[in-house]
């Protein structure tokens, strides 16, 4: 029974590698309670031990005269007054919500209640953490970390040791660092293709009905009531009758984001995770139509299906991204069915964005859904984890062909159904995939 544990351990251990994922749950053993020796004093006991069985062994007196250094500066070192009893460690983080690649500020203040020595600690990260410095006083110690991935994450801990002021004993306090949201770094976007139909709200989109806008979309003859300073004077001259310039209504639109977490594709020469750009390019996208007063929401596929309602603001570009952090430890996104999108999650008339690697068939049941819905739709393809093959491997190479198929197949049912697809590959700005949308407005499905 002893002989299994190991192996099952090993086992998922393995397993977790395969599966791509880390356990960010995982922390080190709690520090034992009270005071224990330190280095030096075993170091000290280490060496008069050794001299006094030296002395025993060779039978010569003056061996142990060896262990009498040690010794008195082992007595030398012991403290005068009592030792602190009550010892706590608090964990400041400074900010707890920032973006990748961004530095996070830790101080840790250290009391306790009589006179102690130097402190020591011993830092344990959290997975997508690093640590950039280290700094440590009498009763504070700060850290320098920096953010590497998005997710919510763990900061870790820190062990931190207080030693006497012999440095003989020491006494372990552990600070727990929390949690952090890192929040990914979007990528840049700035146009915002529109469906055909728009809802019947004030935006900043040009609309095919007539309306109060600023773009001019003809004449038409001037009726009672109208502003004078419309007039057309060009065509009022060649008709012989008053006419007035014609306007294109403004308005807002409704958008959706669908992020597909069936799978993370991790590219083998880049390293470049698919999961990683769908939501960079995700950020970058809710930000653009934000930014032009539109309605945004957000939908991820896989598991739990996690979605927010369409919503305006700057301010909720967070609340949108916060909802899908959790997608970090979700443990089980790879599931063998899919859920109904709820009606509120894609509104009627609502243009859809699907970001996908284009790696599971099972996101064509999502597809699927969403054509039904009539909604237009977009599909925004992450070109990542294409196998790199050796040379002169010829079933490889014959593998690589199938795989590209497959890809091209997908694509073809897409166009075939009326669906746009485009590309972003990751490095590039998103306004190179959007860029044809703006050719033509987007139609939605049928019902």
């Amino acid at each position: 029974m002893k002989e299994l544990v190991p192996a099952r351990r090993a086992a998922a251990a393995v397993q977790r590698a395969l599966d791509g994922r880390h356990d960010v749950t995982v922390q080190p053993p709690p520090p034992p309670p009270g005071w224990r020796a330190g280095e030096r004093a075993l170091r000290l006991v280490t060496l008069a031990v050794v001299a006094l069985a030296a002395a025993l062994v060779t039978g010569r007196p003056w061996v142990l005269a060896l262990a009498a250094a040690p010794l008195v500066l082992l007595a030398l070192a012991l403290p005068s007054g009592p030792r602190p009893e009550a010892v706590t460690a608090e964990a400041e983080v400074e900010p707890r919500r920032c973006f990748e690649g961004e530095q996070v500020t830790v101080r840790i203040a250290v009391s306790y209640d009589s006179e102690a020595g130097r402190l020591d600690p011993g830092v344990t990260l959290g997975h997508g953490v690093r640590l950039d410095h280290l700094a440590v006083g009498p009763h504070r110690v700060e850290l320098a970390l920096t953010v590497q991935r998005w997710g919510r994450w763990t900061l870790g801990t820190v062990d931190v040791d207080v030693y006497d002021h012999g440095g003989l004993a020491r006494r372990t306090v552990r600070a727990e660092l929390g949690e952090i949201a890192v929040f990914p770094l979007p990528a840049h976007a700035g146009l915002t293709p529109i469906p055909v139909r728009l809802p019947q709200r004030l935006g900043e989109h040009t609309a095919v009905q007539r309306g109060e806008g600023v773009e001019v979309t003809g004449v038409h003859p001037y009726v009672r009531g109208e502003r004078q300073r419309r007039i057309h004077w060009p065509a009022t001259t060649r008709r012989g009758t008053l006419q007035v310039h014609q306007f294109a209504a403004e308005r807002t639109a409704d958008t959706v984001v669908l992020l597909d977490v069936l799978a993370d594709v991790v590219d083998p020469v880049t390293g470049a995770s698919s999961l990683d750009e769908t939501f960079r390019a995700a950020a970058g996208l809710v930000r653009a139509y934000l930014r032009t007063h539109d309605r945004v929401g957000v939908v991820s596929v896989g598991g739990a299906t996690r979605w927010l309602q369409p919503g305006s603001g700057q301010g909720y570009f967070y609340r949108i991204v916060e909802s899908v952090l959790p997608v970090r430890k979700d443990l089980a996104y790879r599931t063998e069915g899919l859920r109904l999108l709820p009606p509120p999650a894609l509104p009627e008339g609502a243009l859809a964005y699907v970001i996908t690697p284009l790696t599971d068939q099972r996101i064509f049941e999502i597809l699927h859904q969403v054509r039904g819905r009539a909604n237009p739709m977009v599909v925004i393809e992450i070109p990542t984890g294409e196998p790199v093959l050796e040379p002169g491997d010829t079933e490889g190479e014959l593998a690589l062909r199938l795989w590209r198929a497959d890809r091209d197949a997908m694509r073809f049912a897409l166009v075939e159904r009326g669906i746009a697809v485009v590309t972003h590959r990751p490095g590039e700005t998103l306004d190179l995939a959007l860029a044809p949308l703006l050719r033509t407005r987007i139609h939605g499905g049928t019902r």
